[in-house]
């Protein structure tokens, strides 16, 4: 790996003029060239995290969103790879607390460093406001992008986003097998991709 006089390499340096075009020139083929590279990669770090292939397509997705959103914020200190990883992990993380929230019990008892018995109230989530914050965060990247949808993708993402169904109660509600929810979700986060990447008047 060649490495310049900055102390970046000749990848960083081409990642650095494609943020430099998307940015200053709008310039859609860099949004997509930039997905192109780091898709995959970031696709595979999530499913370490979250051993489930569903929800680390969302995150992927949310994670190139948010980054893109806030593409003119980055600054040319470190790499972009660093930086999106870094969005993604802290977005994982977040999805895996509230996770977390859902399935802990009320009172839940925990020890503390000296193994003494600490009880502790879990607010319900409908109540905490950070995770209504998380909620609204991941609604508001995800809709940066879902209204250009076909009315049939766009109504699966909305139930699955917005409503946050499982794939289970949205089989339901819609009166489809689950082979074909799952199917057209996963259609329906192509298309978001492709839309992300500049690429929507193809759909």
């Amino acid at each position: 790996m060649e490495v310049n006089s900055r102390g970046f390499s000749n990848k960083a340096l081409e990642d650095f003029d494609l943020i430099d075009r998307a940015v200053d020139q709008k310039d859609q083929q860099a949004y997509a060239a930039l997905m192109k590279r780091y898709k995959k990669a970031v696709y595979f770090m999530i499913l370490k995290m979250i051993r489930d292939a569903d929800d680390a397509e969302d995150l992927t997705m949310e994670a190139f969103a948010k980054a893109f959103k806030n593409l003119h914020k980055f600054k040319k200190d470190y790499t972009f790879s660093t930086w999106l990883f870094r969005i993604a992990t802290n977005n994982t993380i977040d999805f895996i607390r509230k996770k977390k929230l859902k399935t802990m019990s009320l009172n839940t008892t925990l020890s503390d460093d000296g193994g003494n018995s600490v009880n502790i109230d879990v607010e319900d989530d409908e109540n905490n406001p950070q995770d209504e914050f998380i909620k609204s965060q991941r609604i508001e990247m995800v809709r940066v992008f879902v209204d250009k949808l076909p009315a049939k993708y766009r109504k699966l993402v909305e139930l699955r986003y917005f409503q946050e169904l499982s794939y289970d109660e949205i089989a339901q509600e819609l009166d489809k097998p689950l082979g074909t929810v799952k199917a057209q979700l996963h259609r329906s986060r192509e298309l978001l991709f492709e839309i992300a990447s500049g690429k929507e008047k193809h759909i």
